[in-house]
Parts: C-alpha cells; sequence; structure tokens
C-alpha cells in the first residue's frame, strides 16, 4: 500500500543530553523526542488504518500568516503571554487533565509521558509558552530549542476556549519566537497521509515534509 520501493522505518533510543546542534541534527533526520526518548518511524496506525507519518516543518523565512491566523491572532490579542523554562506545577496539571479529555484515543496519562522528569534542561534546553487570561492559565505549550530550530513538544488548552483557537494560536507564537530568535526552521511534529486528526500542522504557508530519504520537499499531499 505504500509502493514497491517503501522501506520500513521503526527506530528509537534513549539520551539525558543532546547539544542544540545534535537537536538540529536529528530534527532534520525525522526524529522526534518525549523527554529522553527520541523516535522516528513512518507508518502509524489511525482508526485502525496504516498511515504513512510526515514529518512537518516551516521554512521561517519564507512563512507568512494567513487571514484566518492573523484572526486567531486579533482574536487573543487580550492573553498575557509568557515565555520561560518549563515548570509544571498544579495548576499546569489540572489543565493537562482537562484537555486530555478531547482525545478519543489512547489518551495520555500524564504529562511527563512528553516530559522528562527535569524538562527545562534534560535532554535539551526547553521552555514553555503559557497564555493568560488575566490570571487564569488557558493554554500552555512546550517547546525544544535547538541551534537552527525550535521544535514543538505538546500543546494543551481549556477545551471550554475552543473558540479562541488556542491550539493554533500557540504554534503562532512558538514560530514568532522561533524568528525573533533568528532561527531557520520551526518542526511542528508529525501529522499522517490522508486526512486524520493533525490536519491542523498542515495548514501552514512554506510547509516541507521529510521524504523518509533524507530530503526535506515542498508539502503535498
Amino acid at each position: 500500500m505504500f509502493g514497491s520501493n517503501f522501506s520500513l522505518i521503526n527506530e528509537a533510543f534513549e539520551t539525558s543530553y543532546v547539544s542544540p546542534f545534535e537537536m538540529d541534527f536529528l530534527l532534520a533526520e525525522g526524529w522526534r523526542n518525549f523527554g529522553t526518548y527520541f523516535f522516528r518511524h513512518n507508518v502509524g496506525v489511525f482508526r485502525g488504518e496504516y498511515r504513512k507519518v510526515l514529518p512537518l516543518r516551516i521554512r521561517l523565512a519564507d512563512f507568512t500568516l494567513s487571514k484566518a491566523q492573523r484572526r486567531n491572532l486579533k482574536r487573543n490579542e487580550d492573553l498575557q503571554i509568557i515565555i520561560r523554562p518549563i515548570l509544571i506545577d498544579e495548576e499546569k496539571e489540572a489543565l493537562f487533565h482537562r484537555h486530555k479529555t478531547r482525545f478519543e484515543e489512547y489518551p495520555p496519562e500524564s504529562i511527563y509521558v512528553f516530559l522528562s522528569p527535569q524538562p527545562a534542561i534534560v535532554p535539551s534546553e526547553a521552555f514553555e509558552l503559557c497564555c493568560y487570561e488575566n490570571e487564569k492559565l488557558l493554554a500552555v505549550s512546550f517547546f525544544n530549542e535547538g541551534h537552527d530550530s525550535v521544535s514543538g513538544i505538546y500543546a494543551m488548552f481549556e477545551p471550554t476556549e475552543i473558540r479562541r483557537g488556542l491550539g493554533i494560536l500557540t504554534m503562532l507564537l512558538e514560530i514568532k519566537y522561533a524568528q525573533e530568535t533568528g532561527k531557520n526552521f520551526y518542526y511542528q511534529g508529525y501529522a499522517y497521509e490522508g486526512e486524520s486528526f493533525y490536519d491542523y500542522k498542515k495548514r501552514f504557508r512554506a510547509l516541507e515534509m521529510y521524504d523518509w530519504q533524507g530530503n526535506w520537499v515542498d508539502f503535498r499531499e
């Protein structure tokens, strides 16, 4: 179903430290990480079907906002944004458990599925982007920072605030941070070939996908 030249890739390793340059290299080779666990695979299962996995990234020099993304930023101008090293507290834990109810299949049991016990420094420098309405936390996203790249790890938001589009907002703000800090690429993670829950990751300009042969090419389904 994937073509005669298709070769299965399913690899993983664990490490407690990667340098910013090593993080750039791994991301460029299709790797992702949840805490100290690094992995890459080119086939996944979505709703009982085998799907080709599509690692995605944005060329930041060519990125521009769509009309919908501009409206998203305008809609959320009232929020206060804080970027700082990751620190998990009771407020974020509670938001995580409210947010995970959105998952139809295999909801994550703990925020530490995605983060190490020392998430700000292990296995690399990582940050949280927090969105507050007055003093109420509405959304948080976590991202790694390499020398040349920013990579989104996980985002969560208040389920009752769907109209704000907070998942897209945190991605747009991470992209802005990456541009302002002189990065060349923003990695938003994996999606699947065909329609899936992850299609929101595909709706960005200057988008590239990894072809699993060492090349990043313009995105196309």
